[in-house]
């Protein structure tokens, strides 16, 4: 009988502790999956509660930015950071009908892509998007570069990370030039495909190109005095080890090519190291690369150091 007491008694313990595993296993995929929000506004006690994400502070401002690793960041000696696109489109939507909008699938992107290439990365999300506070309708204003800056200074001291190689795509690659000019001296190299540049002209030549009524001093956000790099060159450091890798295709609809010549004419003219390539692209817009290639040009530059 007393056998019996305790066979039962270590039964129930047992279930006890496989359901208390189950829920927290339960917990935490609940939390990895868990919607992110666009257009907050910035509440500290809340960042700080939050995984992946630092409280950026900077001239007239302050924001929490989110990011997604994947591969080892603590101690790295260099650590690749992606910059996405605009994804103006998505602004309105509901998070649950944005594609990929949860901290599982972020994170899943940023683990998937650092097994690939074999390089640890942080995906950094932008102000207003991905669960970053801020407004991506005002993007490409100096307070969203103000507020990446501040971000990945936090990131550098929070896991100790020696380097960055920065890749970024179409207003990514902006937003990776306008940190150069910042006066960043924890970049080893840059990859920058489709970028915009040149930001008034870039709105002219559009404009005129879709027939639309032109408005000068404005960008295509509609908003004035965009923080454009290609006005802000001597805010590179003058880091002999700084490579700049510009790649776009001569029919990008989006991101006229010959401004981003006219980028790299500017930093080689200046004395940086700077590089155009062309590469294919997808029609019609010509505006999305081929290959991955800027993933791994970066990957490339990320093995020599």
């Amino acid at each position: 009988m007393w056998k019996m007491v305790r066979e039962s008694r270590r039964f129930s313990c047992e279930w006890v502790i496989s359901l208390g595993l189950m829920l927290i296993i339960l917990t935490i995929d609940g939390a990895r999956a868990e919607l992110l929000q666009w257009s907050l506004k910035p509440d500290f006690a809340t960042c700080q509660k939050t995984d992946d994400a630092v409280w950026a502070e900077y001239a007239g401002g302050q924001d929490c930015i989110r990011f997604f690793s994947g591969g080892t960041i603590k101690d790295a000696p260099v650590v690749i950071v992606l910059l996405r696109g605009d994804t103006v489109g998505w602004v309105k939507r509901k998070p649950a009908d944005i594609p990929d909008n949860t901290v599982k699938a972020q994170k899943g992107r940023a683990e998937r892509t650092a097994q690939v290439i074999d390089v640890p990365v942080i995906v950094l999300e932008r102000p207003g998007t991905f669960g970053s506070t801020g407004n991506h309708l005002r993007r490409r204003q100096a307070p969203e570069f103000l507020a990446l800056n501040s971000a990945l200074d936090a990131i550098k001291q929070r896991y100790n990370i020696q380097q960055f190689v920065l890749m970024g795509h179409s207003g990514g690659a902006t937003a990776a030039a306008a940190l150069l000019t910042l006066g960043r001296n924890d970049v080893s190299c840059a990859v920058l495909t489709s970028g915009a540049f040149g930001l008034l002209e870039r709105a002219q030549m559009l404009r005129a190109e879709s027939g639309l009524k032109q408005r000068p001093g404005r960008d295509t956000t509609g908003l004035p005095t965009p923080y454009d790099p290609m006005e802000h060159i001597r805010g590179f450091v003058r880091n002999p080890q700084l490579k700049i890798i510009v790649i776009g295709n001569p029919r990008d609809r989006v991101a006229p090519f010959v401004l981003q010549r006219r980028f790299v004419d500017l930093l080689t003219g200046n004395g940086y190291s700077a590089q155009l390539m062309t590469y294919g692209a997808f029609p019609p817009q010509y505006h999305k690369l081929r290959d991955d290639i800027g993933l791994k040009q970066a990957a490339t530059c990320a093995k020599q150091l």
